[in-house]
C-alpha cells in the first residue's frame, strides 16, 4: 500500500479553494459592464452632475435620453441587486466535475429552498411578522429580501454556500443509480432532488449558525477599521501577495460584498460590503460624499495606473540596444493594459518569476497604496480593477466632491517614478533576464501565468508533487487499448458497448481490457468495440472524465502511462450459491423468423459476450414485452431496452447492428425507466424501411444476460414465429 503523503489535506484544502476562486471569478467578469451601465446610468440620471454641467436642456424627466439613462442605471441595478443568485450559478457551475447544466438548475433550486426555510423559521420566532415588518429585537441589517424571499442576511455568502454545495451534490449523486421501482429518478434526476432535501437542511443550520457568524463578519470590520491605516495597509497588502496563488479574489471578496466591509443605511435599507455600499450610494440622487468603506476599493488605482507603468519603462530602458523595439512594442501593451484596465498580470507574474524580491517590494507598495487613499480620503470606487476607465467612470462622473478623485492623480505621478527608480535599480544590479535582456538565441516574452506556476508549482494544488485521483478501471482500459496517444477521435458507446477509434488496434491488450470487467473484445479495422453490458453508460462517463483530464492537463500522463497503470479489481471470492431461479417461459418479443445467437451476423452478440438468447429477424416493426416485468432502461438511442421479469429473468432486446449511430431515428419509445410491463404490451415501435434504406440491419437479439444463474435455457421454437408465442424456456 502507498503511503499517504504528508500535506495531502492541505493541498487538497488549497484545490477546492483554488477552483473556487476560479468560479468566482466569472461573476467578477460580469461585473464591470454592469458597472459601467450603472456609472454611466446614475452619473446622468443625478440631479447634481446635471446640475453641475448644466445638462437641463437634455437631461429632464420624460426626455428620452434621460430615461435611456435610466434604463441603463436599471440594468447595472439588476446586476448588483441580484449577486447572491448570480455566484450561486456560477460556483455551481464552476465547481461541477460533470452535468454542470443540472448543477445549475440544482443551485438555484437550492438556494430558493435555503431562504425560504430561513424564511419560514423566522416568522416562527416573531424575527418576522405577519404584515412584513420586523420583530422589535431584530438587530439593523441582520435581515433581508432576496429574490422577493425575507430571510437572514447573508449577502453572496449565501449563494457561494448554495452553489458550492449544489456542485458537490451534483458531483456525488449524478450517476446514481436506485432501486428499479425508482428507476426513473436515477442519475442526473437524483441531483435536484437531493438539494431540495439538502437546502431544507442548509436553512435550518444557517438559521441557528448564521446569526454568530454575523456577529463575527461585524466585528472583523470593526478590527479592521479600529486599526486605522495600519488595518487598511494589512488589507492590500495580503490582497497582493494572494496573488500568485490566486486566491485574492476569495480574501477581498468579504470585504466587498458584506458586513466585513462596512455597513450602511441607504434610502431607508442597510447595505453591506464596500462595493455594495458604493454603487448604492452611486445610484443615490441624495448621495453627497461616498462612504469610507470605499478605501477597500480605491486603493489599487496608484500602482495599476502608475507604478506598474513605471515598471514597465524600467524595463524598457534596461533593454539591450539591438532588442529595445521589440521590447518596446511589448511592455508598451502590457503598460497601457494597466492604465487602462488595471489588468496586471502579465507584468506582475513576469517579475514575478525573475526576482521574487521585486514582487515583494511590490507587495508592501500596494499596502503603502491603500494606506495612502484611506489618508487622502480618496473615495472612488471600482468594478473589477483599478484602472483609467474605472476612474473616469466612478471618481470624475460623480465628482470630485463626492470622490475626492483629484487626490489620487499626484499619487499616481509618484508611484510611476517609485517603481521605474526601484525596478531599474534592481534590474541593473542583479543583470536580472526581463524582456530585451535575453540572450541571443531566445524570443523577448512575458512570462504568463501558466508558465509561472509550472515552472514553480506554485498555485497548483499539492505543488510540484500534486497525486492524480485516477479511477483505475479507466486507467486500466487505457492502458489496455495502447494509451493515450492510440486514441483518436470521440468516445462513445451504444446499449452495451464502449466504442473507440485506434490509431494502431495491434496495440489493443485484449487480456487487460477482460480484466476491467469486459465480457469480450471486438476489434474492427481501427475501430474496437469493448463489452460491458448495459452498464456502460458509467464506465464511459468515466473514462471520458480520465481522457478530459489527461488532454487538458490537470492529471499528469504519468499517473497512467510511466508507470504501472492501476490495476483492475481482482476477481472476487465466489459468492455462495444464490436461491434457485424459477423456471420460466418467454414469449417472442417480435414477429418474423427466428434465428440462433450464433447466426446473429456480429461477434458480441454471436459469441454470446452479452448473454445467450435467440435472434428474431423482424417482419414487423413492433417490440413487446416477452414476459410481466419492471423496464430498468430505456436507451436514449430507442433502439434498446432492458428489463427483469417478475420471477427474475433479466432480458436485454437490441434492435438491429450497430443501429446507435441513427441516433434514435426511425424508432418510438413507448415505455420509460421503472415502468410495469404486462407480456405482450408495446415497448418500442421502429420503422423496419427505413432503417433498411439507411444501410443497417434490423436482426434483433433477445438476451438473458444474467443466463448463467439458470441451468438450462433453450429454444422452444424454429422459424417463424409471432410475438406472444413461447420462443424461449429457462431452467432454475
Amino acid at each position: 500500500m502507498a503511503k499517504k503523503q504528508k500535506g495531502n489535506g492541505g493541498s487538497q484544502a488549497f484545490a477546492v479553494a483554488q477552483q473556487i476562486g476560479k468560479s468566482l471569478f466569472l461573476p467578477i467578469a460580469v461585473l464591470p459592464p454592469a458597472g459601467i451601465l450603472l456609472g454611466i446610468g446614475s452619473s446622468f440620471t443625478n440631479a447634481t452632475t446635471i446640475a453641475t454641467y448644466h445638462l437641463e436642456g437634455v437631461l429632464h424627466e420624460g426626455s428620452i435620453l434621460y430615461m435611456f439613462f435610466q434604463m441603463l442605471n436599471g440594468a447595472g441595478n439588476a446586476v448588483f441587486g441580484n449577486l447572491a443568485l448570480i455566484f450561486a450559478l456560477a460556483v455551481a457551475l464552476g465547481m461541477a466535475k460533470k452535468e454542470k447544466g443540472v448543477a445549475v438548475l440544482s443551485a438555484a433550486i437550492f438556494y430558493l429552498i435555503m431562504l425560504t426555510t430561513m424564511n419560514v423559521l423566522l416568522t416562527i420566532d416573531g424575527s418576522i411578522l405577519a404584515d412584513g415588518s420586523l420583530g422589535p429585537n431584530v438587530k439593523d441589517g441582520a435581515i433581508a429580501t432576496a429574490l422577493g424571499i425575507q430571510t437572514l442576511q447573508m449577502g453572496v455568502f449565501g449563494g457561494i454556500l448554495a452553489g458550492l454545495l449544489a456542485a458537490l451534490t451534483c458531483n456525488k449523486f449524478y450517476k446514481q443509480v436506485l432501486p428499479q421501482s425508482l428507476a426513473f429518478f436515477s442519475g442526473t434526476r437524483f441531483v435536484p432532488i437531493m438539494c431540495m432535501v439538502f437546502g431544507i437542511l442548509t436553512g435550518f443550520i444557517c438559521y441557528f449558525v448564521w446569526p454568530a457568524i454575523q456577529t463575527g463578519i461585524y466585528a472583523l470590520g470593526d478590527l479592521v477599521n479600529a486599526a486605522g491605516l495600519f488595518g487598511t495597509f494589512i488589507y492590500g497588502c495580503i490582497e497582493r501577495a494572494l496573488i500568485p496563488f490566486g486566491l485574492h479574489h476569495i480574501f477581498y471578496m468579504p470585504f466587498w460584498q458584506t458586513g466585513v466591509g462596512g455597513s450602511v443605511e441607504i434610502g431607508g435599507e442597510v447595505v453591506q460590503g464596500a462595493q455594495n455600499i458604493f454603487f448604492r450610494m452611486l445610484g443615490d440622487p441624495n448621495t453627497v460624499v461616498f462612504d469610507e468603506s470605499a478605501k477597500f476599493l480605491a486603493g489599487k488605482y496608484p500602482f495599476m495606473m502608475g507604478g506598474l507603468p513605471g515598471a514597465a519603462l524600467a524595463m524598457y530602458s534596461c533593454a539591450r540596444p539591438e532588442k529595445k523595439k521589440e521590447a518596446g512594442s511589448l511592455l508598451f501593451s502590457v503598460a497601457l493594459t494597466s492604465f487602462l484596465t488595471g489588468v496586471t498580470e502579465p507584468i506582475e507574474f513576469t517579475f514575478l518569476f525573475l526576482a521574487p524580491v521585486l514582487f515583494g517590494i511590490h507587495v508592501v507598495f500596494a499596502g503603502m497604496a491603500f494606506l495612502l487613499c484611506d489618508l487622502f480620503d480618496i473615495l472612488i470606487g471600482t468594478t473589477f480593477s483599478d484602472g483609467l476607465i474605472d476612474l473616469i467612470l466612478y471618481g470624475v462622473l460623480p465628482g470630485n466632491a463626492k470622490t475626492h478623485w483629484v487626490r489620487v492623480l499626484p499619487l499616481i505621478a509618484i508611484y510611476f517614478v517609485l517603481y521605474f527608480i526601484v525596478f531599474r535599480t534592481f534590474i541593473l544590479k542583479a543583470d536580472l533576464k526581463t524582456p530585451g535582456r535575453e540572450g541571443d538565441d531566445e524570443e523577448v516574452k512575458m512570462i504568463t501565468k501558466d508558465e509561472y506556476r509550472k515552472a514553480t508549482g506554485v498555485g497548483v494544488a499539492g505543488g510540484k508533487a500534486a497525486v492524480a485521483n485516477v479511477d483505475p478501471k479507466s486507467a486500466a482500459i487505457l492502458k489496455g487499448i495502447g494509451g493515450l496517444k492510440n486514441l483518436t477521435g470521440d468516445i462513445d458507446c451504444c446499449a452495451t458497448r464502449l466504442r473507440l477509434t485506434l490509431v494502431d488496434s495491434s496495440k489493443v491488450d485484449q487480456p487487460l481490457l477482460k480484466a476491467t470487467g469486459a465480457s469480450g473484445v471486438v476489434v474492427k479495422g481501427n475501430g474496437i468495440q469493448v463489452i460491458y453490458g448495459p452498464s456502460v453508460t458509467i464506465v464511459k462517463s468515466n473514462f471520458e472524465e480520465l481522457v478530459e483530464k489527461l488532454r487538458n492537463g490537470s492529471i499528469p500522463l504519468s499517473a497512467v502511462e510511466d508507470e504501472e497503470a492501476p490495476a483492475a479489481a481482482a476477481p472476487a471470492a465466489a459468492a455462495p450459491a444464490g436461491p434457485k431461479m424459477k423456471d420460466e417461459v418467454l414469449g417472442a418479443c417480435l414477429t418474423g423468423k427466428m434465428l440462433l445467437m450464433n447466426e446473429v451476423e456480429d461477434e458480441a452478440f454471436a459469441g454470446r459476450m452479452l448473454g445467450d438468447g435467440v435472434a428474431i429477424e423482424p417482419t414487423v416493426g413492433e417490440l413487446v414485452a416477452p414476459a410481466d416485468g419492471e423496464i430498468t432502461m430505456v436507451f436514449d438511442t430507442k433502439h434498446a431496452v432492458a428489463m427483469t421479469t417478475t420471477d427474475g429473468a433479466e432480458i436485454l432486446m437490441h434492435i438491429g447492428i450497430d443501429t446507435v449511430k441513427l441516433e434514435g431515428q426511425h424508432f418510438e419509445t413507448c415505455v420509460n425507466d421503472g415502468d410495469q410491463v404486462k407480456k405482450g404490451q408495446t415497448l418500442i415501435k421502429f420503422d423496419i424501411p427505413a432503417i433498411k434504406a439507411a444501410g443497417y440491419k434490423v436482426t434483433t437479439p433477445c438476451i438473458v444476460t444474467n443466463w448463467e444463474d439458470y441451468s438450462t435455457l433453450r429454444p422452444l421454437k424454429t422459424g417463424d414465429v409471432k410475438t406472444g408465442d413461447d420462443f424461449i424456456e429457462l431452467l432454475g
